[in-house]
């Protein structure tokens, strides 16, 4: 039996890859026998360049501005011409404390900083994954250290943070480096949002950032306001970008892109299972197990599972998800080719605990549910021998 493993890191606790470590152990504790394919990848957030990375790549490491103003250390890869890098590395959620989480201060800056040191190297293509964010900036960030200007009513510079930019009232672009104007900027989405209303990115995704509900009102109503200002200036070019599914990922730092650089959108599930090439082992698989942190309703806006599932589907094969927490929604998954969802937890266990032994529970939980899987062909096999002429 083929069996092909493509799980989502379980962020905080476990690599892609070690999680498709985990998963072939437990199969192999009952059979040793199936063949485990097994592949890194990566739905635009956290593990894009694991997935993404080939042998020969450069691997550039730079300061820039963190989510909060300080320096932090970033990494990303050269191949070429081509820069492939993480938002989060600059701008992401864990490089902030838990207790200082607050979207009206963080930046993207740093995301810019590191697309120019690419752009300054030489490279003529940019594929960047933007998931995890820290911020809820609309790209304001990213686009200040890229050489826009954004000045209030008086001409002065706004700070380019969540918390300012109603004071927005007037953007110049002149000052954008020529490099970006002639790249091609790729961006790996990992999830469809707009950027805003109740499916925005304020409402959505601001709480896990740190945003109380007075906030997420607050920036819902200052991401319209630089949507209202770039879309009113460049009607004819930007139409109303703000609609664009994947606008509103990682706090409208898609808007920003697609409005400042002329970058264009992608889901990042599809475009790394293209570049992996995934599709030759799952046209003679006969299952495919997947599997993230946590699963719910929100993971049908292009997070890896359903992305999985519904690639697997084009060669008629199963698709089962193993993940540390099961949310609300998660019904409607099945609609999109998933077959079955199971938690690695066995009993109720503080997160700490759980993330901490997060390979240990995969493990067990991949040797539970494969032993239920040999019961069901069993089962199968006895029905089809009594139905028997």
């Amino acid at each position: 039996m083929r069996v092909v493993i493509a799980s989502d890191s379980f962020k905080g606790s476990a690599t892609s890859l070690a999680v498709a470590d985990a998963v072939e152990r437990g199969i192999h504790r009952s059979d040793p026998f199936v063949e485990c394919l097994k592949f890194a990848v990566a739905d635009g957030g956290e593990g894009l360049v694991k997935a993404l990375r080939k042998e020969g790549d450069q691997i550039v490491t730079l300061s820039v501005r963190g989510p909060l103003g300080t320096p932090v250390s970033a990494q990303y890869i050269v191949r070429g011409t081509m820069a492939i890098m993480e938002m989060a590395e600059a701008s992401g959620l864990p490089l902030v404390a838990e207790g200082e989480r607050n979207p009206l201060l963080t930046t993207t800056y740093g995301t810019g900083e590191m697309m120019l040191d690419a752009l300054d190297r030489g490279c003529t293509e940019i594929l960047l994954g933007i998931g995890g964010s820290a911020t809820n900036d609309c790209g304001v960030g990213m686009a200040a250290a890229l050489g826009v200007r954004f000045l209030d009513a008086d001409g002065r510079e706004v700070a380019p943070c969540g918390g300012e930019l109603s004071k927005i009232s007037r953007i110049d672009s002149a000052g954008l480096s020529d490099k970006v104007r002639t790249a091609t900027i790729r961006v790996a989405c990992d999830v469809d949002n707009p950027l805003c209303g109740p499916q925005g990115a304020s409402a959505i995704y601001g709480p896990q950032k740190g945003a109380t509900p007075e906030m997420v009102g607050l920036l819902d109503d200052a991401l319209s306001h630089v949507a209202e200002i770039v879309e009113t200036a460049n009607e004819r070019r930007c139409g109303m970008l703000r609609d664009v599914p994947g606008a509103g990922a990682a706090g409208g730092l898609g808007f920003g892109l697609m409005a400042f650089c002329g970058a264009n959108l992608v889901s990042g599930i599809e475009l790394v299972l293209d570049v992996i090439g995934i599709d030759k082992a799952l046209k003679n698989a006969d299952l495919v197990i997947t599997g993230e942190g946590r699963i719910d309703g929100q993971s049908k806006r292009g997070k890896v599972p359903v992305g999985i599932a519904a690639r697997a589907k084009r060669y008629g094969v199963p698709a089962v998800v193993l993940a540390g927490d099961i949310g609300p929604g998660v019904e409607k998954l099945y609609e999109l080719g998933l077959d079955s969802i199971l938690s690695t937890t066995s009993r109720a266990m503080p997160l700490s605990e759980a993330m901490s032994h997060s390979l240990e529970l995969t493990e067990d939980a991949a040797d539970r549910m494969w032993r239920l899987l040999v019961v069901g062909m069993s089962m199968g096999m006895a029905i089809s021998s009594s139905k028997a002429p």
